[in-house]
């Protein structure tokens, strides 16, 4: 059984999860935009905690493929306003920052947050795995390679699953070398990949539980549903679900989701 410490409240994982996406963002692939001011902000949050959601992910740094970068100072005028205005309206609100940035995952803990999702692994910040460590949070380490702006071009696999589990071995080896306790691997769904090697690697999902550690996932709406079905992001609800049960029964622990009263349910 699986449990997070989130400063101090235990997790029981043995029960899914569900984690609300709060993107604070203009461009990202499906809600960008949708967040323009603490208002609109705290509604959405609101929302979702009412529905059932345990977590709530604030990002401001869209990872969509092709993306523009956004500076670290912008990032940080996105999401620490965003994290202040929840915890002072929620204070229990269990708070996620979704950044690859060392920096902004240590200002966005101090002002709130209790867990930090890096896309990277700690890759495109050798500070973030050290920082981790130091703030003692949970840690999600996803599987990408490349950056949001390259990755589409990193696809190239011998043997997808096979490097998939390597990375991730070789990744949680250095967590826990730096001595953080609680790490949560995420596939990287629509993270240097191709569409068939997102279905790939969902059919196989099962075979990360040797890896011992909980498993999130991020499928909600993205290109893999939308682009088979021949529809766009904004109806791919009916399709985000249907593979929201096939991870869930391949092991799941966390469903990362835009939708979260469907998730819940």
């Amino acid at each position: 059984m699986y449990t997070l410490n989130c400063n101090g409240k235990l997790i029981d994982l043995s029960i899914p999860r569900v984690m609300g996406i709060l993107n604070i963002t203009p461009d990202s692939f499906y809600d960008g935009g949708k967040l323009t001011n603490t208002s609109t902000t705290l509604d959405q949050a609101r929302k979702m905690l009412s529905e059932g959601a345990t977590f709530l992910d604030i990002g401001g740094y869209s990872s969509r493929p092709g993306a523009k970068d956004v500076s670290e100072e912008e990032e940080l005028s996105r999401v620490l306003p965003a994290i202040q205005a929840i915890i002072s309206e929620f204070p229990n609100a269990l708070l996620s920052v979704d950044t690859f940035r060392s920096k902004v995952a240590k200002e966005a803990v101090r002002a709130g947050a209790v867990m930090v999702n890096d896309i990277s692994g700690g890759r495109l910040d050798e500070q973030m795995i050290p920082v981790v460590a130091e703030l003692q949070v949970p840690y999600v380490l996803m599987h990408m390679r490349g950056t949001p702006q390259t990755m589409d071009t990193w696809t190239h696999y011998e043997d997808l699953v096979k490097e998939v589990v390597h990375y991730f071995s070789e990744r949680l080896l250095r967590t826990r070398e730096a001595g953080i306790n609680d790490v949560i691997l995420d596939p990287g769904f629509g993270f240097s990949k191709t569409l068939e090697q997102n279905f790939e690697l969902l059919n196989t999902l099962e075979l990360l539980e040797h890896l011992d550690a909980p498993l999130l996932v991020g499928l909600s709406r993205k290109s893999m549903i939308y682009r088979t079905l021949g529809i766009t992001a904004k109806d791919a609800l009916n399709g985000t679900t249907s593979l929201h049960t096939i991870a869930l029964q391949k092991g799941a622990h966390i469903l990362r989701v835009h939708d979260v009263k469907p998730a819940m349910e």
